[in-house]
């Protein structure tokens, strides 16, 4: 499990345009937004992601990167891309390790044949995950699914950022003592 306030495993994998992507080396960004998403097959995915790319202005405003990364491979990948219609502003990524998946607390799922819109699930895939990471690695704020429903809602994690930055307020659920 992922500690707030403490550093997150880091992540090293290949982009559609921003070459290879190393989290410890390229995200110095005030804040890192990290998604996970499950893969091009599921619909909500996409959803999800429209909406995101739709916002990364306002992100940027924050100076907060947009990382978004997936099990699929560069095909797949490109065809989540284009489906979203992806601001080039998002760092879009691709053969996301499950191993990697795995240290970040994601769930994995065995495929199940084809989905709702007739596209094939990967043999096994990560389940979503949404990270704020600050700018020296360390964790700010988590949430993992173990299904594609009920994910935080971007909007509100653009008021959550704006409120960090004005009161300088804190990773929260960093004990780790006994209870």
């Amino acid at each position: 499990m992922l500690i707030p306030r403490t550093v997150v495993p880091n992540l090293t994998f290949p982009t559609l345009q921003h070459g290879e992507f190393n989290l410890n080396q390229n995200a110095k960004n005030k804040f890192n937004l990290i998604v996970f998403y499950r893969g091009l097959h599921c619909p909500l995915c996409a959803n999800y992601l429209t909406e995101l790319s739709n916002l990364a202005t306002e992100f940027k405003k924050r100076d907060v990167k947009i990382i978004i990364l997936s099990s699929d491979d560069k095909d797949r990948t490109q065809q989540m891309a284009d489906k979203i219609k992806v601001n080039p502003e998002c760092v879009f990524g691709y053969n996301l390790k499950l191993a990697d998946a795995k240290k970040w607390g994601l769930y994995i799922s065995e495929g199940r044949g084809k989905t709702s819109i007739g596209i094939e699930e990967p043999a096994k895939f990560s389940e979503p995950g949404v990270f704020i990471i600050r700018d020296d690695q360390t964790l700010y704020y988590g949430s993992t699914q173990t299904m594609p429903f009920a994910r935080p809602i971007f909007k509100d994690l653009l008021g959550a950022i704006d409120f960090a930055i004005s009161k300088n307020y804190p990773a929260r659920g960093e004990y780790t003592g006994s209870v």
